[in-house]
């Protein structure tokens, strides 16, 4: 689900990633909860800076996740997890394809401001 880490260096920029979610419409209105272990096992991992689930304005079975890394050490670690491999027997079940996903190396370590739209 969340592509391979094999070409990221072990140390270094934060991993951000984003995956789009196509959930079969009559679990759409119950993934949060299908999700739930997931992204709380996710969440407390040591390297997570954060993991979001966010739906779709333009498709109720659509939900989009962003999650970043500290570093491909922190994503190694995070797709040899115990929760990563119980999602991957689990989550497919309630989609209708298999998600789409970008994933970069980012020389940063935190959201930045949006200056185009500064808030004063």
């Amino acid at each position: 689900m969340l592509g391979s880490l094999d070409s990221y260096s072990p140390r270094g920029n934060m991993i951000f990633i984003t995956a789009k979610f196509q959930v079969r419409p009559e679990d759409a209105d119950s993934w949060a909860e299908i999700t739930r272990s997931f992204t709380e096992a996710t969440r407390n991992e040591p390297g997570c800076l954060w993991f979001h689930w966010s739906r779709s304005l333009d498709d109720p079975n659509e939900y989009v996740l962003v999650e970043a890394f500290t570093d491909g050490e922190a994503g190694a670690a995070h797709v040899q997890s115990r929760h990563f491999r119980q999602a991957q027997d689990d989550i497919p079940r309630y989609l209708v394809a298999t998600p789409r996903i970008v994933s970069v190396m980012v020389d940063q370590q935190d959201w930045s401001e949006l200056g185009e739209m500064r808030v004063d």
